[in-house]
């Protein structure tokens, strides 16, 4: 480093000077005012003083030294370091034993399906008997039923069971004393619930497993907090006609 000063017949105060660098391939891009600081040794005797190595001399060869390591491959930059999210087979088997513990203390119905859960990614492990559809709807029959299969405006009358991930019952109309009873068409039922049966026959049960696209909204003005797959064993109980029936004023459907 060069400290250019001023002349000795100027007053002792402190004048702008240039900063110079001891480089010349470096002169071009490190010459920069600075306030001006008082040289006690020139370059032959500070050399001499402090071995050979001016301080900016020994800074630039440290950060040449590091620009040399890092362009060339041999020093970890940050993005080596980062850490990659990988599916780990031992983290999922751990879930999946989890799961299995918490549906057996809840009790969970025979040949429950499994949910390996990793923040918003879920993994459902059913056996061979179900049936995914292209929608994302997995079901499986139990008992298929006789008759025709429900149409929109008729009245569908079932029972159900609704279980969450856990295998925890959260729902149930058997406990309730009565069946429900809803008209297709009318989006009254959850999109995923509502597919489920539509193909169902009166006397038929049917397990179903809603995944979240196709479950209720979630939200604070909402029943359900986050996300989630359910699950609802239903027994289709019978079909109904319904029609429109205006008396004066008065309008209402009737179910026979």
């Amino acid at each position: 480093m060069l400290w250019v000063s001023t002349p000795s017949f100027l007053p002792q105060a402190y004048f702008p000077y240039k900063y110079l660098s001891a480089c010349p391939t470096m002169a071009s891009f490190s010459s920069r005012k600075k306030p001006i600081l008082h040289c006690r040794y020139n370059l032959k005797n500070y050399r001499e003083h402090k071995g050979c190595v001016l301080p900016y001399e020994e800074n630039f060869g440290r950060r040449l030294l590091l620009f040399f390591l890092v362009s060339s491959g041999c020093f970890p930059t940050l993005s080596s370091l980062a850490k990659t999210k990988t599916k780990n087979p031992y983290d999922e088997k751990r879930l999946l034993q989890q799961n299995k513990q918490i549906q057996k203390e809840n009790n969970a119905p025979e040949d429950f399906p499994n949910f390996i859960r990793e923040g918003f990614e879920v993994k459902v492990l059913a056996s061979e008997n179900y049936i995914t559809r292209d929608s994302g709807l997995i079901y499986r029959d139990y008992e298929v039923g006789k008759g025709d299969c429900p149409k929109d405006g008729q009245q569908v009358t079932f029972h159900y069971v609704g279980y969450n991930e856990s295998g925890r019952r959260i729902d149930s109309t058997y406990m309730q004393g009565s069946p429900a009873k809803i008209r297709m068409g009318t989006k009254a039922l959850v999109p995923g619930f509502e597919e489920g049966i539509r193909d169902m026959k009166p006397g038929g049960k049917r397990r179903i497993i809603i995944p979240p696209e196709l479950g209720p909204p979630v939200g604070p003005s909402t029943f359900f907090s986050s996300k989630q797959f359910e699950v609802f064993d239903v027994e289709l109980l019978g079909i109904k006609d319904c029609e429109r029936r205006t008396i004066a004023f008065y309008s209402d459907v009737v179910c026979e």
